[in-house]
């Protein structure tokens, strides 16, 4: 990721229904969004000038908005719209897009009555969440203090901004010991997803992915299953102990940031990067680019 600050950027940014400048897209203090995670998001990326499953992305936005107990005042094709109207205008083919939608500052309090719902679009040059040295040997996930909670504690099937505190504090803790990501429980003690992407093994040619009882069934996620089954090679939807994590070939991580990540390490397992993955990566680049 470039060390340019984000809020001292040259480009515009889509919000509340037209372009401004970068660097005066601002909200007060006192948002309600800030203070209380009345704020949801999504991540997607443009390839070679075309948003993937945009449509997917702004449903989705829309979703969590509600599940959070707040409409967008934007329909899914006006978001459609509006990010590519983003990205052309930043001259980006290339990119990292970032929805966001927030309650704002009109009052201030734990009760939302009176909060005006707001939207922001920003785009960006982020290439992988990963080094092309990290994921070539594969990537090493440290095993996280913080679960994810259960879904009768928290709005699970949202993506939520509230709901990313747990990732950040694992991320955090993960980079100071040297590793590129954590491995997340959830509240039962199952393998449930690192802090910002979905996880799948690999054991005899078949797939292993946790149930998304408490984590978000990714976009990503979705597109690798389908990419499996494109080629003949079993998914198995299932609950994964962290015990098993020894008897696995491989594994790989899935997410719009992290594409599909093969994985080296978790904690004390280690695994060689499967041409199963590899293969898998190949067809979603060329999916992704329009070659498939």
């Amino acid at each position: 990721m470039s060390a340019q600050p984000f809020d001292d950027r040259d480009g515009f940014i889509w919000y509340n229904g037209k372009l401004i400048p970068w660097r005066e897209a601002q909200f007060h203090v006192l948002t309600h969004g800030l203070h209380y995670a009345s704020s949801v998001f999504e991540g997607q990326r443009a390839y070679s000038g075309k948003v993937f499953k945009s449509r997917e992305h702004s449903e989705r936005l829309i979703n969590s908005g509600r599940i959070l107990g707040f409409e967008i005042p934007y329909s899914a094709e006006q978001i459609d719209a509006a990010i590519e109207e983003t990205v052309k205008a930043n001259g980006l083919t290339d990119a990292y897009i970032r929805p966001v939608a927030w309650r704002g500052a009109e009052t201030m309090g734990v009760a939302t009555k009176g909060s005006k719902v707001h939207l922001a679009i920003a785009t960006w040059v982020w290439p992988s969440y990963f080094s092309p040295e990290a994921r070539e040997k594969g990537l090493r996930l440290h095993l996280a203090e913080w679960r994810r909670p259960a879904p009768h504690t928290a709005p699970v099937r949202a993506k939520a901004a509230g709901l990313y505190m747990i990732a950040s504090m694992n991320k955090d803790a993960a980079s100071a010991e040297g590793f590129d990501d954590a491995l997340m429980m959830d509240y039962k003690g199952r393998v449930a997803e690192a802090t910002g992407a979905n996880i799948f093994f690999i054991k005899d040619g078949k797939l292993h992915t946790p149930t998304v009882e408490c984590v978000l069934d990714g976009i990503t996620r979705q597109t690798a299953i389908e990419l499996a089954e494109r080629r003949g090679i079993e998914v198995i939807v299932r609950d994964i102990w962290p015990e098993e994590m020894a008897d696995f070939d491989g594994a790989f991580l899935t997410g719009t940031a992290a594409e599909i990540a093969p994985l080296g390490e978790i904690g004390p397992y280690k695994y060689a990067v499967q041409e199963l993955c590899k293969d898998l990566m190949d067809d979603y680049t060329n999916l992704v680019n329009g070659r498939l």
